[in-house]
């Protein structure tokens, strides 16, 4: 199990929310939405610190985790953040 952050997705981010290097991003799992893992959930993200035991990647600076308590998400298996087929946005990808 792990994640992986395409650079392009980071730089994305890191324009879009005036990320720093060394800021954290927070995946989560939360109620409702289109997840295709686990039946009415999903993923988000926030700007979010933590020192809290977590799944990581750094990409382009920026810290992308997911705390141990919420791994049950991914079955097992990778969490890859990428463009979605259309460009128009960022995607949560379980494969």
């Amino acid at each position: 199990m792990k994640i992986k952050v395409e650079a392009a997705v980071a730089r994305w981010y890191i324009e879009e929310m005036a990320l720093e290097p060394g800021d954290q991003m927070h995946i989560f799992v939360r109620l409702g939405g289109c997840g295709s893992v686990q039946p009415g959930m999903s993923l988000g993200i926030t700007k979010e610190s933590s020192n809290a035991p977590r799944l990581c990647h750094v990409s382009e600076g920026i810290e992308f985790y997911m705390l141990d308590d919420q791994l049950w998400y991914l079955d097992n298996k990778d969490l890859v953040l990428q463009f979605e087929a259309n460009q128009e946005g960022v995607g949560f990808a379980v494969v």
